[in-house]
C-alpha cells in the first residue's frame, strides 16, 4: 500500500488515496485536500522525482522523497481499518529510529525496572527498601505503549526513569483501547488494577495518578472512584471539551478548510441534542462511539477535581497549542487556583510534550529526539517530596 500511495501523489490519483483511509477518516481528508496538500509541496520543493526505500518502524512508514529543489519525507500511518495518517516531514524524518537512549537527570543505578504483567506495566523501583512514594501514570488519547512513544521519543519513559533516580517509584501502563463505551472505561480498569497492585507492596508508600493530556483529564474522575489515591499530578490535562479541541488543533496546524469545517460540523454533532446512542460513529470525532461522546461531555474535570481533598501538582507548557493556557489552564485554574494544596507550574519554553523549544509549537518539533524538560521532573520530585 504505502509505495502505491507515492504513485497516486505523482499521477495526481488523490480520490483513490481517500478510499484508503479508514472509514472513520474519510469525511475529513478529502480528495481535495490531498490534492492541496501535494500541491503546496510541489509549489516549494518543485517537481517530484524519485522516492527512495521505505523504512517502517513502530506501526509507521517512512519513505524520502526527492524533488528538483529539495527533499521530503513522506509519513504513512496504517491501522487495521485502513490508512490512519498521511503527512510530509523534513527529510531528516526517514532515518532509522535510533535507540532511546536516557536523559541527563537519569541516573541507572538508582533503580531497577520490574515487569508487572498482571497490568501490562513496568514499574522502576527505586533501590532500596523503601517504602517510596508511588506514581502511576496515565497517558494520552488513542492507543500508547507504556513508554507513551511518539517517533523518537518516549515521555513517559523519561519521567519514570527521571523520578525513579530521585526515589520515587512509577509503574507505567500501556494504553490499547479496544471499542471503549466510554473515556473512563478507557482508562480505569487498568489503571485502577494498579493501585490496588501497588497497595499490596510493602516497598510502595503513598500512591498518585499522573495524567498527561487526556490522561490528565479523566485523573481526577479515577481518583474520585478510589480512596487509595493519595494526590494527583496533571501535566497539560484538557478541560476545553475534547471535540471542541479537536477543532482549535485543526486550525492552528494550518488544516485545509474543508478539513477544518468538517471535523466542526462532527463537534456540532456532539453538541447536539440529536446525539443517541444510535448515532453512527463514522460521523462522530475519531469514529469513537457515540456513547463515548454522551459520556464525556457531561464530564467537567476541573469541577470533579475541586471536589477531591486531594494535593494538585499541574504543569502546563506555554507553547503547547493542544492544550493551552487560555483554553484550559484557565478553567482548572478557574476551580482549583484558591486551594492551599493546589501548585500550578507553567514553562515557558514547553510544548505539549513538555519539549522545550522556541517560537509556536507543530507537529513537526516532536519528531527529533529530545527528552522532557528537566526542570518538570526536578518539580514533580519536590512537590512529591512534600
Amino acid at each position: 500500500m504505502t509505495v502505491d500511495i507515492v504513485e497516486l501523489l505523482r499521477d495526481g490519483r488523490f480520490a483513490e488515496i481517500h478510499e484508503l483511509f479508514a472509514p472513520q477518516l474519510r469525511s475529513l481528508v478529502t480528495p481535495e485536500a490531498i490534492e492541496s496538500g501535494w500541491s503546496a509541496v510541489v509549489a516549494q520543493y518543485g517537481a517530484f522525482v524519485s522516492a527512495g526505500p521505505a523504512v517502517t518502524e513502530q506501526g509507521t512508514t517512512r519513505i524520502p522523497l526527492e524533488f528538483s529543489d529539495g527533499r521530503l519525507t513522506l509519513v504513512i500511518v496504517v491501522g487495521p481499518n485502513g490508512l490512519g495518517g498521511l503527512q510530509f516531514a523534513p527529510a531528516s524524518a526517514a532515518e532509522p529510529i535510533a535507540p532511546w537512549e536516557p536523559p541527563s537527570y537519569v541516573d541507572v543505578e538508582r533503580f531497577d525496572e520490574v515487569p508487572l504483567d498482571d497490568v501490562a506495566g513496568t514499574l522502576s523501583l527505586p533501590r532500596g527498601s523503601g517504602p517510596w512514594p508511588a506514581v502511576v501514570t496515565l497517558s494520552g488519547s488513542g492507543s500508547h505503549d507504556r513508554d507513551e512513544t511518539i517517533g523518537r521519543n518516549k515521555p513517559l519513559k523519561d519521567i519514570a526513569w527521571g523520578l525513579a533516580s530521585r526515589g520515587i517509584a512509577v509503574l507505567r501502563l500501556d494504553k490499547r483501547p479496544q471499542q471503549v463505551a466510554t473515556a473512563y472505561d478507557e482508562y480505569a480498569p487498568a489503571v485502577l488494577a494498579a493501585v490496588r497492585l501497588l497497595r499490596q507492596r510493602k516497598d510502595i508508600g503513598p500512591i498518585y495518578l499522573l495524567g498527561h493530556s487526556l490522561g490528565g483529564t479523566i485523573a481526577p474522575r479515577i481518583a474520585a472512584a478510589c480512596t487509595d489515591v493519595a494526590g494527583l499530578i496533571l501535566l497539560a490535562g484538557g478541560a476545553q471539551p475534547l471535540h471542541r479541541a479537536m477543532v482549535r488543533q485543526f486550525r492552528h496546524i494550518g488544516a485545509p478548510e474543508a478539513t477544518v469545517e468538517a471535523v466542526a460540523r462532527q463537534a456540532d454533532l456532539v453538541d447536539s441534542p440529536d446525539l443517541s446512542p444510535d448515532t453512527p460513529a463514522a460521523e462522530l470525532p475519531f469514529g469513537v462511539p457515540a456513547s463515548y461522546w454522551l459520556d464525556l461531555r457531561s464530564y467537567d474535570g476541573p469541577a470533579t477535581a475541586a471536589a477531591l481533598d486531594l494535593p494538585m501538582l499541574l504543569c502546563q507548557g506555554a507553547r503547547d497549542y493542544q492544550v493551552t493556557i487560555a483554553d484550559d489552564l484557565a478553567r482548572w485554574q478557574a476551580k482549583l487556583a484558591d486551594r492551599p494544596n493546589v501548585t500550578i507550574r507553567v514553562y515557558d519554553a514547553d510544548n505539549h510534550l513538555f519539549f522545550t523549544g522556541s517560537g509556536p509549537s507543530t507537529p513537526a518539533e516532536y519528531e527529533p529526539a529530545q527528552h522532557v524538560d528537566p526542570e518538570v521532573i526536578t518539580d514533580i520530585a519536590a512537590w512529591l517530596a512534600g
